[in-house]
């Protein structure tokens, strides 16, 4: 306590001194709660960075599953090699104490080699004749190794003896003009640099292994022949793309090797895929590379386009939507999966309250959405004004009151502010039942090329940049049609240059059908 002695005697000074202090107090606070603000702030934000690269989410299931099969493999290895039982003195075959898992048959469609044990001439017990009751067989799963060989296509000549005139059955065609190597070779390397994401240089010392040395320049030359044959194709996959009344884009970083260093090009995707409301067309996806996220190159991809785009917010779309284009405008769709991560990260970190229930309201939308996919627009529209309507008018009252209570810093508020400020892009799946709920099949289409980033490390020029988006075009558009990349491949590249572009359709994956070569070898 302060001496008395020292406190002035008069009513207005110590109303003055009083006031001083309460205003010195005050302010104090208010530091104190900035400083409060800004620490939370701060944690959040930490948290969210360390989530981001340490936490798996179920946003991110597909890596989580990976992480958890992989920690799968060691105690099933463990275990297995932990409970076999030594062998019994002439038993070939160890036990083991583990139950017995049921198995499923091996698939029918493979080739079966007999190998018959040798039986006893006479019986072991009084050399009598036997006579055989039967069999018992055991399947075991074999591999045959790679093989290499070397085709020699040998064209006689033959001399006319009336007028000695040479005839000679023209060259077959090869995949590269004056190269050596076959469909199959090719195709192989393509499916593997660009499927499997294994580059080049790690293909030719595994070749080497096996005593074929093709070194990285040759099998570059083979990849760049390889897409200039293909690219009829490629034009057919676009044009088709292009015809659909909707579609899913997004894009993604590439490191591109430059002077010194490496620059980081995106590449884009564009996926036609009906198949959620029942379309008959089948799906693709076409891709493009750019040394850059500039918006002219969505609108140079997509510059005789007028459907459906579903897509995040990338600010590059804009143009596309504005009512003035040509030849018209675009129809934005949002992503709900996008607006839903927002609301998660919060609710997963900070276990925010209003997140949490947003959350909530807004699973309950997708709870519905599983219900009706695969019906027709008419079906899915019909659902959706039945049993969505409801639910989104009441998320958007919801949200609208809570972020009336929110400080614009709020983190909740703009999870809010993102889907609010462009409620007419996420509802407009209301009334169309084309539209999806999310993006997703632009994001899968993107998944395998964020896998491969880590094996490839970069793009080696811009052309290469290109090149992987064109090959990219290929293979995923055949696997979303559920065809073997390599097999459809290597049968496109030994038939495409005998085909007659009316007949260039026949090769695309969706009517391609595997030669009955191949079907009879598998048989």
């Amino acid at each position: 306590m302060p001496d008395a002695d020292i406190l002035p005697d008069d009513i207005d000074t110590l109303r003055a001194a009083l006031v001083a202090e309460r205003a010195a107090r005050l302010s104090a606070e208010a530091r104190a709660t900035g400083a409060e603000a800004m620490i939370a702030h701060l944690k959040l934000l930490i948290a969210n960075l360390q989530r981001d690269r340490f936490g798996p989410t179920s946003e991110r299931s597909r890596r989580l599953l990976d992480q958890l099969e992989l920690q799968l493999e060691e105690p099933e290895a463990n275990a297995a090699e932990a409970d076999v039982e030594p062998a019994a003195p002439g038993d070939p075959h160890p036990g083991s104490s583990r139950a017995k898992p049921v198995r499923g048959p091996l698939p029918a469609h493979l080739p079966r080699e007999r190998v018959v044990v040798p039986g006893p001439t006479a019986c072991p017990n009084c050399h009598g004749r036997l006579v055989k009751l039967g069999e018992t067989i055991t399947e075991t799963l074999e591999v045959i190794p790679r093989q290499w060989k070397v085709i020699q296509t040998v064209r006689e000549k033959f001399s006319c003896r009336a007028c000695e005139s040479i005839t000679q059955p023209p060259a077959p065609f090869h995949p590269i003009a004056r190269g050596r190597a076959g469909p199959e070779l090719l195709a192989m390397i393509l499916e593997a640099k660009f499927g499997q994401h294994l580059p080049l240089n790690r293909q030719s010392e595994s070749y080497a292994l096996e005593g074929i040395h093709l070194d990285v320049s040759t099998l570059g030359g083979w990849v760049g022949a390889c897409t200039a044959a293909l690219a009829p194709l490629l034009a057919l996959i676009r044009k088709h793309v292009l015809a659909a009344d909707r579609l899913h884009g997004d894009d993604t970083t590439v490191p591109v090797l430059a002077k010194s260093k490496t620059s980081i090009g995106r590449l884009w995707t564009y996926v036609r895929d009906d198949r959620p409301f029942g379309g008959p067309e089948p799906p693709a996806a076409m891709f493009f590379y750019s040394p850059d996220r500039g918006g002219e190159h969505p609108r140079r991809h997509l510059a005789q386009y007028a459907g459906i785009l579903q897509a995040d917010a990338y600010a590059g779309f804009n143009e596309l939507y504005l009512p003035g284009r040509r030849p018209d405008a675009i129809s934005e769709a949002a992503c709900w999966a996008h607006g839903r991560r927002k609301f998660f990260v919060l609710a997963d970190v900070a276990k925010a309250p209003i997140a949490i229930e947003a959350v909530r309201r807004i699973d309950l939308i997708f709870d519905v959405e599983r219900t009706i996919n695969g019906l027709i627009p008419e079906q899915r529209r019909a659902a959706r004004q039945e049993q969505v309507v409801p639910l989104v008018a009441e998320l958007e009252a919801w949200m609208r009151t809570e972020r009336s209570r929110l400080s614009r810093h709020n983190e909740v508020s703009r999870a809010m502010d993102y889907m609010l400020k462009r409620w007419p892009a996420f509802t407009r799946f209301l009334d169309d039942g084309r539209i999806c709920l999310t993006n997703n099949a632009a994001a899968r289409a993107l998944r395998g090329i964020a896998l491969g980033r880590k094996s490839w490390m970069f793009a080696g020029s811009d052309r290469g940049g290109e090149r992987a988006a064109e090959v990219y075009t290929l293979i995923i558009t055949a696997k979303l049609n559920g065809v073997d990349p390599r097999a459809w491949l290597a049968d496109v590249l030994r038939r495409i240059a005998d085909q007659p572009d009316r007949d260039l359709g026949d090769l695309l994956p969706w009517n391609w059908s595997k030669p009955k070569t191949l079907a009879a070898a598998a048989a």
